[in-house]
């Protein structure tokens, strides 16, 4: 049983930072993609990040440039460093696991950017 655990959100002023972490349990193949999403009030989740086994990243056009993301594989780790917050950066955060067998996602964690 595969599972993701998320910590790190929390309440922060505009143009400040946080940093999101997800760490997967039980059997974890060595190829895979691990990322993260968001979903706000009212809208659809959608992809922030993504970090494959060998290091390639991608990311969503709205967060180019603030936010990073990168991965511990000795630990089955990602991070998500979040600088220069926005508003609208206001989400539920959820850790994401693709393998060869599905996806799994972890609980999410609440990011709230306040003016």
């Amino acid at each position: 049983q595969v599972q993701l655990v998320e910590s790190g959100g929390g309440l922060v002023q505009a143009g400040g930072s946080l940093r999101l972490s997800c760490r997967a349990t039980g059997i974890i193949l060595s190829i895979n993609v691990m990322g993260w999403y968001r979903q706000a009030p009212g809208k659809q989740r959608e992809l922030v990040a993504t970090i494959s086994n060998s290091g390639t990243t991608t990311y969503a056009d709205a967060v180019k440039g603030r936010l990073t993301i990168s991965r511990d594989s000795g630990k089955n780790t990602i991070y998500l460093q979040m600088n220069n917050l926005k508003l609208d950066d206001t989400a539920v955060y959820y850790c994401n696991l693709e393998q060869r067998w599905g996806a799994t996602w972890g609980q999410g964690t609440q990011v709230t950017v306040s003016s």
